[in-house]
């Protein structure tokens, strides 16, 4: 499986409601990955530019699309921005593949 980090942030309106009731979205979260297909690794409140992020596996992307589309559909978050993330180890094997395959490109202008 693949690793996704997704970074975002609430909406005006989660943190109203935030800020009358607290609540770990961790269960609700979790659950809802699992349910598009993926496995939640972990969540993290962070401060900066984003709110949240949440670390998980997912088989493909259009697994996690379905996922993030019903998060930002529901209006509770906004500004997803998610990166795919590898190993070391399957780092090393597409630096392979690219060596091998360097020599056959041209570059614009070359």
């Amino acid at each position: 499986m693949t690793i996704y980090i997704t970074r975002g942030n609430y909406s005006d309106h989660a943190f109203q409601g935030m800020l009358k009731k607290s609540e770990d979205r961790h269960d609700a979260v979790a659950k809802l990955f699992k349910a598009a297909g993926g496995k939640m690794l972990s969540i993290y409140l962070t401060m900066g530019e984003y709110d949240f992020l949440t670390v998980a596996e997912f088989d493909d992307e259009k697994d996690v699309l379905s996922a993030l589309m019903v998060a930002a559909g529901t209006g509770g978050v906004r500004n997803l921005n998610t990166t795919v993330a590898m190993t070391t180890a399957d780092a090393r094997k597409a630096e392979d593949k690219a060596r091998k395959i360097a020599k056959s490109f041209k570059p614009a202008g070359g």
